[in-house]
Order: structure tokens, then C-alpha cells, then sequence
């Protein structure tokens, strides 16, 4: 993981004054560090059974889209509203600079699926716990929380179910 430190770049006052961004795009963008979070993203949950991986607009669309490949899963993204063109369900929540909406096509989870839940990263929790939120009126077999970055000072894992496992492969 130390490989995967030296290539994030954080931005000061992104989005706003105040905050530093941890920017994984920087990360994504080396061949050998996307390769390394595939495979440790894929052994966390290669024997449980995942049937679906839901990515969450937009960073963890990537990581998302590695993991179900990996696993033989589909992909489902959560995205802002008025993204998704078929029937969906909607959460609202609060983040860490403001308030936002995330949508969830209504049939993209079934009660027979294994899910992961995955974002780039976890800070105050606002953003997942709205996604495990929207997942879990699906009714599925089991839900899985993952990051690749948590923000440990910020407790965004509060906010999330106690019957949510959740998992990050860098901790801040």
C-alpha cells in the first residue's frame, strides 16, 4: 500500500476552503497502482459469493467497475439524479460541504444478490450510508462497504449500518 500512498495527491481547498482532497485520479492513472487495487479490492470478497458491485458517481464508478470485473459480478452505478433513464429510487443526505441526492435504478438489485458497495473514499459517511440506504430497500442476501481511502479523524463509519461490514485499504 505504500506504493499506492506515493501517488495520491492531495489538493488544499478542494471543493472548498478548508478541506484537503485526497485525489485518486493521480492513482488511477498508473498503470501499476490500478493493477495493485484491483487485486487487493478483488481478494477482500473473492469467496463470498458478491453477484452485484454498486459504484457510487463518479470516482467509484472505477475502482466499481475493477472489482465486478474481477468477481465475475455485475455493476450498478448510483449516480446524481436525472443520470439514470429508467424507474429509480432516491435517498438525499449530507455531506462533509453541502447536501446532495443520489438515484439507484429500481431493478438493479434483486433479494438473491451478494452486494459491494464501493467508493474511492470515506469520509464523513454521508455518501455510503445514503447508498446502503438505497441498497438495502432492495432487500439483498448481504451487503459489503468498500474504500479505497478512509479518513479515519473524520468517523465516517458511524453513520454506516452495524450489519454493514465495511472495509478500506488505506486508512488515514
Amino acid at each position: 500500500m505504500e506504493y499506492i500512498k506515493s501517488k495520491i495527491r492531495d489538493v488544499y481547498d478542494f471543493p472548498k476552503k478548508g478541506i484537503v482532497f485526497k485525489d485518486l485520479t493521480t492513482v488511477f492513472k498508473d498503470p501499476r497502482a490500478l493493477h495493485i487495487i484491483g487485486w487487493d479490492l478483488s481478494q477482500l470478497y473473492r469467496d463470498k459469493g458478491v453477484t452485484k458491485v454498486v459504484g457510487i458517481e463518479s470516482r467509484g464508478f472505477i475502482g466499481g467497475s475493477i472489482l465486478a470485473f474481477e468477481l465475475g459480478a455485475g455493476f450498478v452505478p448510483v449516480r446524481k439524479p436525472g443520470k439514470l433513464p429508467a424507474d429509480t429510487l432516491t435517498a438525499s443526505y449530507d455531506k462533509e460541504y453541502g447536501k446532495d441526492v443520489i438515484e439507484i435504478h429500481r431493478d438493479a438489485i434483486t433479494e438473491d444478490d451478494i452486494v459491494v458497495i464501493h467508493d474511492d473514499v470515506l469520509a464523513t459517511g454521508g455518501t455510503m450510508a445514503a447508498a446502503v440506504e438505497l441498497v438495502k430497500r432492495m432487500n439483498p442476501r448481504k451487503i459489503y462497504v468498500n474504500f479505497i481511502i478512509e479518513l479515519s479523524a473524520l468517523e465516517g463509519r458511524k453513520l454506516l449500518p452495524a450489519d454493514v461490514e465495511v472495509t478500506s485499504l488505506i486508512k488515514y
